[in-house]
């Protein structure tokens, strides 16, 4: 049994062809917790997006599907989380944020979740 790593997931989207959508679904699947924030509400699967910015405890993960160019205006929130670690799935490599992640203690990875899942390596 793997266990629960509660992981915030920014960039969510009620369209069920993007990655974030099937990310929010597999980590459900896996048994993680999942708070999917977007900037549209809707719902993926039995999950509502968060349109705002709630203050989450005890989170492990943050999985990042929002581009570099977007990243700033969540570097606050996310470091405010004090997550374990952060994932920068393929396109939204950011050195800059990388950096600032690193030295708050926070370890950092480019890496796809759905890969992570599906290896067990999550």
């Amino acid at each position: 049994m793997l266990k629960n790593k509660p992981t915030v997931i920014i960039g969510a989207s009620p369209n069920s062809d993007r990655y974030s959508y099937k990310a929010t679904v597999s980590l459900k699947n896996y048994n993680h917790t999942v708070y999917p924030i977007g900037i549209r509400s809707g719902k993926i699967g039995d999950s509502d997006i968060i349109t705002d910015k709630p203050q989450l405890e005890n989170i492990d993960t943050v999985t990042l599907y929002v581009g570099p160019e977007n990243q700033p205006q969540w570097y606050d929130y996310i470091l405010s989380l004090h997550p374990k670690r952060i994932i920068f799935n393929p396109g939204t490599e950011n050195q800059e944020f990388v950096s600032l992640a690193n030295s708050k203690g926070i370890e950092t990875e480019y890496a796809c979740t759905l890969v992570l899942l599906s290896i067990k390596q999550y």
